[in-house]
């Protein structure tokens, strides 16, 4: 079995800021900003509040594409790894998902990542407080790389204009039309269940 490292989810350059870890210890990993995508930050779900909430309390703009733009609840975002199930509305076959296309991909292949071998997920995360009932970045804490998920590949799927998207998997940023023109753009589903 291979073990694959990937760096995912806000930092300096997507985002402009790190993922929360909340007062209570969970980590919120925040998919990127993109506003080619259908799905919204007010549609991804961090417990019981959505991440524009806890976004809007952290800071009041995102980076994306080199530029800081005002944070508005429509902003679309790549929730790429899906990983949390209680992330969005799911379908009852649903199972966790991620994408991969280019460069990427194709290191991927030339490691011969196949089944049963094991993506870990990481990012740059740091600890937040409660400021008067507001979300804030606590100001004694630094910013630190964390292991955040995990997904053991149990299908790996070339995702191209020939492939009938199951309903799903429908919502998948790698699964939309304008990926499956790219013919390296391939989506990795998790097993069942994890395999030693």
């Amino acid at each position: 079995m291979k073990v694959i490292l990937s760096r995912k989810g806000f930092d300096s350059e997507f985002g402009g800021y790190p993922s929360p870890i909340l007062p209570n210890g969970q980590m919120i990993s925040l998919p990127i900003p993109d506003q080619n995508e259908e799905l919204r930050y007010s549609d991804v779900m961090a417990g019981d509040l959505a991440c524009y909430d806890l976004m809007r309390d952290l800071m009041p703009s995102i980076k994306s594409s080199n530029e800081r733009i005002d944070l508005s609840n429509d902003f679309g975002c790549h929730l790429d790894p899906d990983i949390f199930k209680n992330a969005i509305h799911r379908e009852p076959n649903w199972r966790p998902l991620f994408g991969q296309v280019d460069a990427a991909q194709g290191h991927l292949q030339k490691q011969d990542v196949r089944r049963d071998d094991l993506f870990l997920f990481f990012g740059s995360f740091r600890k937040t407080r409660n400021d008067d009932g507001k979300l804030a970045y606590d100001p004694h804490e630094k910013e630190m790389h964390v292991i955040f998920g995990y997904l053991q590949i149990g299908d790996i799927i070339k995702v191209d204009q020939k492939f009938d998207v199951p309903e799903w998997m429908s919502y998948h940023p790698h699964a939309n039309n304008a990926r499956k023109s790219n013919e390296t753009n391939t989506i990795y589903v998790a097993r069942d269940h994890l395999r030693a």
